[in-house]
């Protein structure tokens, strides 16, 4: 019996430490996160075009430990440094989740359970859609890919430039595709 009561308190102590890692996560995420989706010609594809989505949360060198402890809860993602020649005196770590079967297996799952508490909460939502139509295969048809494009537009909107190649004729290329 004292044994049982010993684990139940193992038990909890694991319970809370989780709710604290989830609790850290979602705050990091709504501060340092971003989900995109970007859009690049691709000529091996039928269409010509490939849906890149992609979960990033960068940080510096300093706080490279953040990205491997984000890294190892989700059990997946890579992290790329982005060596830095200007004026800062570090380099940036992006550790970025781009399988399409990790963002829909683990990311999506999680934040749909763990909500943002922020505006990325919105970019998230959007985000959750365009990997749903993917796995429905749509992003394989000409119509897919537009209603793809049209979301990922919404998603991200003072940043939205970088994420598409030339957003101006790309996106207008890709919407009269016919």
């Amino acid at each position: 019996m004292e044994l049982m009561s010993t684990n139940n308190v193992s038990d909890a102590d694991n319970q809370q430490e989780r709710l604290k890692t989830v609790g850290w996560v979602v705050g990091f995420i709504d501060g340092e996160g971003c989900f995109s989706v970007s859009l690049h010609k691709n000529p091996t594809t039928k269409l010509g075009w490939q849906i890149m989505p992609e979960f990033v949360a960068t940080q510096g060198q300093k706080s490279l430990n953040s990205l491997k402890k984000l890294q190892s809860f989700f059990g997946c993602g890579r992290i790329f440094v982005n060596r830095r020649h200007d004026n800062h005196n570090e380099n940036l770590y992006r550790f970025c989740v781009r399988s399409y079967t990790d963002l829909k297996e683990k990311i999506v799952p999680f934040f749909k359970e763990n909500k943002l508490q922020t505006a990325k909460f919105q970019d998230f939502e959007i985000f959750a859609k365009i990997i749903n139509l993917m796995s429905k295969k749509e992003h394989l048809s000409k119509l897919g890919i537009k209603k793809i494009i049209n979301l990922a537009r919404k998603m991200n909107t003072k940043t939205r430039k970088r994420y598409f190649e030339n957003p101006q004729t790309l996106i207008r290329q890709t919407l009269t595709l016919s």
